[in-house]
């Protein structure tokens, strides 16, 4: 469990290191990410630049409900949790797809995203004068590169979230100059385009190493090059950015899937993009240094087992989904038992043995334990667990998005390997290992359209892109639409608030 200095909280929130750290060495680590005139590898931008990164692990971005709602209650396998009071608006708006223009979440997932699309735009203009007084360095061309990044990234979440929004790319004086009608998916994505490759001509390294463990990377660079062009099927350029992604071979599954969420994973050899949190003795829970993502989905229960509000819960459909055999469901599903229940019909989840008691009335079947926290840690700092780390993009997810693509190009003997390292990596772990999850040889194409999809389904459960792969694949009507879904909803309303402030510039999205 890292318990780095308050510094690196402020700053660097996201990235990877290719060797895993252990717990202990963790604590003799000098602050990470923190910039001095001595070691301008930061960069003279870097304070501007790491608060994009703090800001990007925030409650309304990436950890809090809001940010869990808007990614993941809206498919089959995840739904709110908790009780039927507590947070009930929640419920009806994301799970039953009842969107309602005026509820605040929607209006802050708007604010906070635009709050980092400023700050990345600030620093961009401020580097272009400087630039053209000749005052500039290496490490601020990667201040650079990193502000392209987290716009690229931020827009990435509104073009899904909402579809048409205003485009915004340049440095503003006065708020006003923000009011501004929509820009077409297509232009968003332009931008998007645009800030991925400009990133990735710059000098973005392979690996920080133990410098700054979370810092931008080439990798996370072109992974999320390769997401946005897989949400628009653009199966060529998906194929050569996750083809460079692996063939810079700075990743690898070595890692075991039941150690890549607990805390001796973080950072470990699959991470190519992680928002780094953390806890000290003196700030055990606290979103400055930390993050509340594990606590939302934390058990809710009573005393030792009150560990958060109990939303963003795993569902029967996603318990149901795993092939016979496969490890991964006991690693994705944290079973727990309610009060007044018997202890003997809960499994006891790995690796400490729990079995947690949550309140007789909440309404899931399991919590999500790709955010379950070390016992011993709850007891020393805080039973929030603010210091676990957040997955954003993982080496499997390459390889699936690479068998995706090699498929969709008739490349069926690359699709196939590709998505058998992932499966061979879970198959190993396995009871028995010779019949758990069989590999995949049929060279149909539809079918293995079908093995992917799955895979991506089981691997990635629980984590950020099940509801968009839905709806990029054309098959969210046919497996949302009982729960409501139509067309429509594929995007979200726009906040009613900025519709309101606008005065008639921004123009509210069809059927809402």
């Amino acid at each position: 469990m890292k318990k780095i200095l308050h510094t690196i909280s402020l700053f660097l929130t996201a990235g990877l290191l290719l060797l895993p750290v252990a717990c202990d060495d963790l604590l003799e680590q000098k602050p990470q990410g923190q910039w001095t005139a001595e070691d301008n590898r930061g960069g003279s931008f870097a304070t501007e630049v790491f608060s994009m990164y703090a800001k990007a692990r925030g409650f309304h971005v990436t950890s809090g409900n809001t940010a869990l709602a808007i990614h993941n209650f809206r498919c089959e396998d995840i739904e709110k949790g908790s009780t039927a009071a507590d947070g009930a608006a929640y419920a009806t708006q994301y799970d039953n797809f009842n969107y309602s223009a005026s509820m605040g979440g929607i209006g802050t997932y708007w604010t906070e995203n635009y709050a980092i699309v400023h700050i990345a735009n600030k620093v961009l203009s401020d580097i272009k004068e400087a630039e053209a007084l000749g005052a500039i360095s290496e490490g601020d061309l990667v201040n650079k590169a990193e502000a392209y990044f987290f716009r690229a990234f931020i827009y990435f979440n509104l073009v899904r979230a909402f579809g048409e929004v205003p485009l915004i790319d340049f440095k503003i004086a006065d708020a006003v100059e923000t009011n501004i009608p929509k820009s077409t998916v297509e232009q968003i994505y332009t931008l998007i385009d645009a800030d991925l490759t400009a990133a990735a001509a710059l000098p973005v390294p392979l690996t920080w190493g133990n410098q700054y463990p979370g810092r931008l990377t080439m990798g996370a660079v072109k992974a999320l090059h390769a997401k946005t062009h897989l949400q628009r099927g653009n199966w060529g350029e998906v194929a050569a950015l996750t083809g460079a992604v692996i063939a810079s071979r700075q990743y690898n599954l070595n890692t075991p899937f039941k150690t890549v969420f607990r805390e001796s994973g973080e950072n470990c050899s699959e991470s190519v993009w992680e928002l780094q949190c953390t806890s000290t003795p003196e700030i055990p829970g606290s979103n400055d240094i930390g993050s509340q993502y594990a606590a939302v989905q934390g058990c809710r229960g009573a005393g030792d087992w009150n560990w958060g509000w109990g939303w963003h819960t795993p569902t029967d459909a996603l318990a149901n989904a795993f092939e016979a055999g496969d490890p991964r469901k006991d690693e994705t599903l944290l079973y727990f038992y309610k009060t007044g229940g018997d202890p003997a019909l809960c499994p006891a989840n790995t690796p400490w043995g729990e079995k947690p008691v949550a309140n007789a009335d909440v309404s899931n079947k399991y919590y999500n334990k790709k955010a379950y926290g070390d016992p011993a840690l709850r007891a020393k700092y805080t039973k929030g667990c603010y210091w676990i780390n957040i997955r954003m993009i993982r080496y499997p997810d390459v390889l699936l998005m690479a068998a995706e693509a090699a498929n969709e190009l008739g490349n069926t003997d690359d699709a196939l390997d590709y998505l058998e390292q992932v499966r061979s990596r879970a198959r190993s772990e396995a009871a028995n290992p010779a019949t758990a999850l069989p590999e995949v040889t049929t060279r149909d194409k539809a079918l293995l359209r079908a093995a992917i999809k799955h895979e991506r389904r089981i691997e990635l459960a629980m984590e950020w892109d099940r509801f968009y792969d839905l709806v990029r694949w054309g098959d969210a009507p046919a497996i949302l639409g009982a729960n409501g879904y139509q067309a429509k909803h594929q995007y979200l309303p726009l906040p009613q608030a900025e519709i309101d402030k606008s005065n008639g510039v921004l123009i509210q999205n069809p059927n809402y």
